[in-house]
């Protein structure tokens, strides 16, 4: 038996991929959000984590998937991420984890299914329809840090909220969303979003 553990934040999303995994004579399935995530890898011990690091707070769990992966590498389990296509931002920053498999969520259950088989052995997994994006992700102009600053300006946060939830100081943050103007070519921040947002980055 294979044993994953599928890490979400939305309970009845979290649910439905662990029946729909469950309904495999070779899949033994347990659930966590990203908050128990670490604790519930190290009790369940799976041979593979399938995380959606594209649900409810991106910006969060991208905080918390090192811990996951570093524990994952420290136990021989295999992590698999689950993304939406067109997403190059989203790559080129969770590529850091060095997960041993992608899958796009726009892609049907059995490439799922097939990915945490691979996983499972071993064996690296990137969906063919993440091809593109991941050359994108090579282009990405800003560094994770000013995609973590630009993500949360894209959902309305302040400069204050920006400060507060990544621990930089007002200053900082400013100086942060200056270089992403000039590096996205835009005139002002609103237009750097928007330029960001159509290529995908956040």
């Amino acid at each position: 038996m294979i044993k994953v553990l599928i890490v979400h934040d939305t309970c009845l999303l979290r649910q439905a991929l662990a029946i729909l995994l469950r309904r495999e004579h070779d899949l033994e399935v347990n659930a966590a959000s990203w908050a128990d995530a670490v604790s519930g890898l190290v009790s369940w011990q799976p041979r593979v984590c399938v995380a959606d690091v594209d649900s409810t707070e991106p910006a969060a769990h991208l905080s918390q998937l090192a811990p996951l992966a570093e524990r994952a590498a420290e136990r021989d389990c295999g992590l698999l991420l689950l993304t939406s296509p067109s997403r190059p931002g989203l790559l080129h920053r969770v590529s850091r984890a060095r997960a041993l498999g992608y899958v796009s969520k726009g892609e049907p259950s059995e490439a799922l299914l097939g990915a945490v088989r691979r996983v499972a052995r071993g064996e690296r997994f990137v969906d063919n329809s993440l091809g593109w994006d991941f050359l994108q992700a090579a282009r990405v102009p800003l560094t994770e840090r000013e995609l973590s600053v630009l993500s949360l300006a894209s959902q309305g946060a302040s400069v204050a909220e920006i400060a507060g939830d990544l621990h930089l100081t007002h200053g900082t943050v400013r100086n942060y969303l200056s270089t992403i103007t000039r590096k996205t070519g835009a005139r002002n921040r609103v237009d750097a979003i928007r330029i960001s947002q159509e290529a995908g980055w956040v």
